[in-house]
């Protein structure tokens, strides 16, 4: 791993930030007491809530670790086209007996208040999704000690990285489940995302700064691959979904490999921006109506979705997952982060032996 990595993380390991609930401190504590780095998600909390996770996190971890933030995004979706799909979505609140969200509520997610939270706390790592920070945020946080991460999701954004001065580019390839980092939304790429190998081997050859690779990697043979490839460490999220402490819905842990969920897809069901999520009938039936329109999508269907985790519905659920979802294994994070070295150091030998033929 890069220098910059190995002060903060001995192994190569980064747990994704997961926001709705499931990247809890208990979780980042057990990765990063692992030897991993941790991450806790700030996305769709206030700043204090931020805060006092960080604070539960501190209590149960003196390694470091990371917090992720969200980017306020432009205003562009079409208002009569979140009208439309509210619509639609009329009856599923009819069946789950509650009301739609306001899709007007909430449009930054408390950027400005989370980043004077954390200017005034620092933490050792702060990472960004859906887009790259102004040069200035990027310097206040090293002025404070923290280090930068920025995901990117072609070669182009990954240049823009490192340009605004952050310290590592996360390269998230399109089998990465949950929501795609790419910094603008274009509903004309929807569907035309790079693997994972690919990306690695484009950003490596375009940036300077260390790559951490993120999509689909569930074993330490693919954490392998990807640092061949050039990366310094992965980042898995779908990997710890069903770790033992992950706050994730029991549901969606289960689904991982319930036969019953089949495949991954891209959609903008739940959120009105590009997402990887298990099939289920609320992605069948709305994914092909849902416009572009983050976080407009994301507030009109968060009662739906919190509404159908109260009835034990996972057919109404977002079950984010990326495309190697069937290889979830169900263990405490810090023994499936000591499982993903064994393999990884396998892998390495192994690579190693046929080298040396």
């Amino acid at each position: 791993m890069s220098s910059v990595l190995t002060d903060l993380f001995p192994h190569p390991i980064v747990q994704a930030p997961m926001a709705g609930g499931v990247s809890v401190p208990q979780l980042a504590a057990a990765v990063s007491d692992a030897g991993g780095l941790g991450f806790l998600a700030a996305g769709y909390k206030t700043a204090d809530g931020m805060y006092q996770e960080i604070k539960q996190l501190r209590g149960l971890t003196s390694r470091p670790f990371g917090v992720n933030l969200f980017l306020p995004q432009p205003e562009t979706a079409d208002p009569a086209a979140v009208d439309v799909y509210a619509h639609q979505l009329a009856g599923e609140a009819s069946w789950y007996e509650t009301e739609l969200g306001d899709p007007d509520s909430d449009r930054d997610d408390g950027y400005d208040a989370k980043l004077a939270v954390l200017l005034d706390n620092p933490v050792p790592v702060v990472s960004f999704h859906f887009g790259v920070p102004a040069r200035e945020v990027i310097d206040s946080l090293h002025r404070v000690g923290t280090l930068t991460f920025v995901t990117a999701t072609t070669a182009e954004e990954a240049r823009a990285v490192e340009r605004a001065g952050a310290d590592v580019v996360i390269a998230q390839g399109v089998e990465a489940g949950g929501h795609q980092g790419t910094h603008r939304d274009r509903p004309e790429t929807d569907g035309s995302g790079i693997g994972l190998l690919s990306l690695v081997a484009q950003v490596r050859e375009s940036v300077g700064i260390p790559v951490v690779a993120a999509g689909g990697i569930m074993r330490g043979g693919q954490i392998a691959a990807v640092c061949a490839a050039g990366a310094s460490a992965a980042q898995l999220g779908t990997a710890f979904v069903a770790a033992h402490e992950s706050g994730a819905h029991a549901l969606h842990k289960q689904a991982l490999t319930n036969p019953l969920y089949a495949r991954t897809e891209l959609t903008r069901a739940f959120t009105g921006r590009p997402a990887r999520a298990l099939v289920n009938r609320f992605l069948r039936e709305h994914g092909p109506y849902a416009p572009a329109a983050y976080p407009e999508v994301h507030h009109l269907t968060a009662p739906l979705r919190r509404a159908a985790a109260k009835a034990g519905d996972a057919q109404g659920l977002a079950l984010w997952a990326g495309q190697g979802h069937r290889m979830a294994r169900e263990l405490p994070a810090g023994q499936l982060v000591e499982v993903l070295v064994a393999e990884l150091a396998a892998a390495r030998t192994a690579l190693s032996a046929g080298g040396a033929r």
